[in-house]
């Protein structure tokens, strides 16, 4: 699969890949405190990674550093992230996926993650 190359703010390059299949939700949100919640999910062609059919990146950026992230990258089954660990999830559906995201967005604002 091929991509954009972009330069980014600190002078990196990073190739954004690009993906076949139908946008199903892009949602970017800066909260007043400067965090980021940003959700995209993708309908694609279900895949040995993919079995579902969907292909997901969902993130929570606090102070310019991912705290929590749901994602399912190429050749990458689900998993989600939480600082610099990360753990196998168990997709049900995307409505879940997006609960599950946003309670452990709550957790982390109670310090409990």
């Amino acid at each position: 699969m091929s991509g954009i190359p972009i330069l980014t703010a600190d002078n990196k390059w990073y190739n954004i890949p690009l993906v076949r299949g139908r946008l199903v939700r892009h949602l970017k949100v800066k909260e007043d405190n400067g965090n980021i919640i940003e959700l995209k999910m993708w309908q694609v062609k279900p895949s040995p990674d993919k079995p579902h059919g969907y292909k997901y990146s969902l993130v929570y950026i606090v102070k310019g550093k991912r705290v929590i992230g749901y994602d399912n990258a190429e050749d990458k089954e689900d998993h989600r992230h939480y600082g610099d660990n990360i753990e196998a999830y168990q997709f049900r559906s995307l409505r879940n996926l997006v609960e599950d995201f946003y309670i452990d967005i709550g957790r982390y604002k109670e310090g409990k993650l």
